[in-house]
C-alpha cells in the first residue's frame, strides 16, 4: 500500500493526527465494564459524548478497545484491508480502518480533531509542525492494542504499522472529515503536495 491518495485512504479512511501539542497514547485509563461492543450502540454513544468534546468522545472510544474480542466480533477480523464508514454528519466521522503490515501514511492533516482506538496490531506516528514552506519533526509515539490516540484540531502526524500483521483502530473526527480540504506533504521534502486550510 506504500503512499495512498487523499481520495484512497484519507478520503476513504480519514486521515489521523498530530501538531503543535504533543499527543500520546492514553494508557491504562480506569473504565467501568462494558457490555459487547455493538456497533449501532457505540455510534449512538459517541453521539450522546460529543456536546462534551474530544475528551467524553475518546472515554467512550477507550471503553470499545478496552475489549478488543468483543470489537473484532462485531465489526470482523482484521485480516485484510478495510475501510468501513461507520457514521458520517456535519459534526462527526466514524470509520473502522483495518490496514495491512509495512503500510505508510505520509504526513497529513484533516482540520479537525481526532481519536484513534486500536483493536488489533500496532501503528507508529511521527507528528509534525508547519515551518516555514515545510514542516518539522515533533515526536514519534506507538500506538498500541486498548490504547487510543489523541489529535487537536491543528494536528499534522504521518504512520506506519510496522508489524507483521494487519492494524485495526475506530477513528472518530469532530466533523465531516470526507468534505475537509486538508492538506498532505511529500514524506521525503517534507513540502506541501497539495493544498489546504494551512
Amino acid at each position: 500500500m506504500s503512499e495512498l491518495s487523499r481520495r484512497t485512504f484519507l478520503a476513504s479512511t480519514a486521515g489521523l493526527f498530530a501538531s503543535t501539542s504533543c499527543s500520546t497514547p492514553i494508557q491504562g485509563r480506569a473504565t467501568t465494564a462494558s457490555p459487547r461492543f455493538e456497533r449501532e450502540g457505540f455510534i449512538e454513544e459517541v453521539k450522546r459524548a460529543l456536546p462534551g468534546g474530544q475528551q467524553a468522545v475518546e472515554e467512550v472510544i477507550a471503553r470499545a478497545v478496552s475489549q478488543p474480542g468483543s470489537v473484532i466480533r462485531e465489526l470482523g477480523s482484521p485480516d485484510e484491508r478495510k475501510v468501513d464508514l461507520l457514521y458520517r454528519d456535519a459534526e462527526l466521522t466514524i470509520f473502522n480502518i483495518v490496514w495491512p503490515p509495512d503500510a505508510t501514511v505520509t504526513p497529513h492533516d484533516h482540520l479537525m480533531w481526532a481519536s484513534i482506538g486500536v483493536y488489533a496490531g500496532r501503528e507508529d506516528n511521527i507528528t509534525w509542525r508547519r515551518k516555514t514552506g515545510t514542516i518539522e519533526k515533533i515526536t514519534t509515539a506507538s500506538v498500541g492494542i486498548k490504547e487510543v490516540f489523541s489529535l487537536p484540531a491543528d494536528a499534522i502526524h504521518s504512520m506506519t504499522n510496522p508489524g507483521e500483521n494487519h492494524t485495526a483502530a475506530i477513528h472518530i473526527y469532530g466533523g465531516d472529515l470526507l468534505s475537509a480540504k486538508g492538506s498532505k506533504w511529500d514524506p521525503v521534502t517534507l513540502r506541501k503536495v497539495s493544498p489546504g486550510g494551512d
